[in-house]
Parts: structure tokens; sequence; C-alpha cells
């Protein structure tokens, strides 16, 4: 399924869902759709509220009939030894751990919005019992690509392959090509920097946004899941190539300064839209199936072109 479809389909699913919600969850989502939140995101936001929510039925910690009718003081109530018992029952479950965590940041993210932004107004409440549950660092075997950074990985491919795709791929390329491979080279050779530098995933690229840079302190902000961010350090090689995209960002793909704006674009049919999975899919290896075609058979193919076959459409 292409990302316009996907991106359709889980907007369907999770407007269907939220007309299960309470009043309080609506206006949550509400805000969370000004902020550009994908429609994936949010389906995964309701999941993770209707799981809980309906265990609090289960147990009788929500007198009521329906997730509904669970009212904000059953909320700002809610004892600390309960949450506990929540995570711990999600543990026993054998659920991984990444999972446990982005069901954790989903429901800090609603329990801050009530006690902190509700609709820019007062807080509905202000005892939050979420802020008292710590999120665990990751477990390494739980980063994104570790099956992808194994002992293959050698940073001699990396400065090979930038370099093959700077200043070697063109020369086989027909003019037609040639044009538009001159048009993206900055922009695909800052994503695939990225790749292969950072501690970064293809989807995280795609939902990279102006704001998210922090270049001169050589970081950028990474949205893992939910609303869990991190801060990564970019190698000196990443950052070069982030500004000379950045350079012919506006003239090229007619960026804007919105500071909400995906960072990575791409042009079609004349007009510039956010980049897609599947376009960064083809790109990685469109550049590493040439690169492979110049080295020795004997040789072990670069990893990068593995990465892109590990995260699927979205």
């Amino acid at each position: 399924m292409n990302r316009a479809r996907l991106h359709v389909n889980h907007e369907q699913k999770y407007k269907s869902l939220l007309l299960l919600m309470p009043k309080y969850v609506e206006d949550y989502i509400d805000m969370m759709e000004k902020k550009q939140r994908s429609p994936s995101t949010l389906l995964n936001y309701l999941l993770d509220f209707k799981d809980f929510f309906e265990w609090l039925i289960q147990k009788s910690i929500a007198d009521v009939d329906s997730i509904k009718n669970i009212p904000t003081d059953t909320l700002a109530s809610l004892p600390l030894d309960s949450v506990t018992e929540y995570i711990s029952e999600d543990e026993n479950k054998s659920y991984r751990q990444s999972s446990i965590k982005r069901k954790i940041s989903a429901l800090k993210s609603l329990f801050k919005y009530l006690t902190t932004e509700f609709k820019g107004n007062e807080p509905v409440f202000y005892r939050n019992v979420m802020q008292s549950v710590i999120l665990e660092e990751n477990n390494p075997s739980d980063k994104p690509d570790s099956k992808w950074r194994d002992n293959r990985f050698n940073s001699d491919w990396v400065i090979d392959f930038l370099n093959y795709m700077r200043t070697e791929y063109e020369m086989k390329l027909s003019t037609r090509q040639i044009t538009y491979f001159l048009r993206d080279k900055e922009r695909d050779y800052a994503i695939l920097s990225l790749l292969l530098t950072a501690d970064t995933r293809i989807a995280e690229l795609v939902e990279l946004r102006q704001r998210d840079l922090d270049l001169q302190n050589d970081k950028i902000i990474i949205s893992r899941q939910m609303d869990f961010q991190e801060d990564i350090t970019i190698s000196h090689v990443a950052k070069n190539a982030l500004l000379s995209y950045m350079n012919v960002r506006k003239e090229r793909y007619k960026g804007t300064d919105f500071q909400d704006e995906s960072f990575f674009l791409t042009k079609y049919q004349g007009e510039s839209t956010p980049i897609s999975i599947r376009t960064i899919q083809e790109l990685v290896r469109k550049y590493t199936n040439a690169f492979n075609d110049e080295i020795s058979k004997s040789s072990r193919p670069l990893p990068l072109s593995h990465k892109a076959n590990l995260i699927g459409d979205e």
C-alpha cells in the first residue's frame, strides 16, 4: 500500500475510533491535528488510549459502562499503583519494551495536555500521575536499526559510497537523467549522509520538520514513537550536507521557512510535496545498486539497501 492510501486508511480508522472516546480526548486529538501529526500517529494514540481505558473499566477503576463516559475525575484521582499495575500486566504479556514505552508516551502526552495545555485555558485538573512514571532507556536490541548495525558496517564503505554518489555517479547518466540527478543531488546526499552516519530511520527522516534542526549544536530532533523525541548528534559530513540542501531548498522545491513544514521535499508535476518513504527507498536502491555495480563482485555489498527494506511502507 503506498503512503497516500495508507494515510487515508489510517485516517478513516482513527476517525472511527475517535467516536468512542470522551470529549476531552476529542479535544486532545484536535490539538494534535493542528500540530500536523500524521494519521498513523493519531491512530496509534487512540489505540493505546482505548487499551488503557478498557483496562480502567475492567478493573472497576472507572465505574462506567463505556469508554466515552470515563470522566476526567477518574484520571485526576488515578493512583500511581494502578498505573504501575497496568504497565506490569503489559510486561507480563511479553510486549516489546518499545511497545510499552509507546503506550506510556501516549498517556504522558494526554495527561500533560489535560493538566497544562487544555485549549490554552485553565487545566482540567492539576494532579498528573504520569509525571511519576519514568521511561526506561532503550535496550540496544530495541534500537530502530540494530539488525542493520552489525559487524558488516564499515566506515570505509561510508566514505567510498558517499564520494561515489557525489562525484562519480553522474558520469554514466544520460542527459535527461543528469538533469534530474543535479536537481536532487544535494537533497539525496543529505538523506544518505544522515542514514549512514546518524542513528536515523527512513520513516523518521520523512517526518523531519524545519523546527527539528539544531545545526548550531550539530543536532537534529527525531520523533521516535508517539511523542517520544530524541536529540541526535550528527556528523560533520551530515551537517555540511544539510546546509548544502538548505541553500537550494527554496529555489528548487519552493520550500518556506514555516517551522512545521516537512524538511525534505520533492517535486511532482511542478508542485512541492513532502518526500515519501517510497521515494527515499527508491533513491537508496538506485545509488547502492549503481555503486555495487562498480565494485568487485567478491566484495560485500553496502548494507544500506538492506536498511531500506527493513522499514517497509510505514
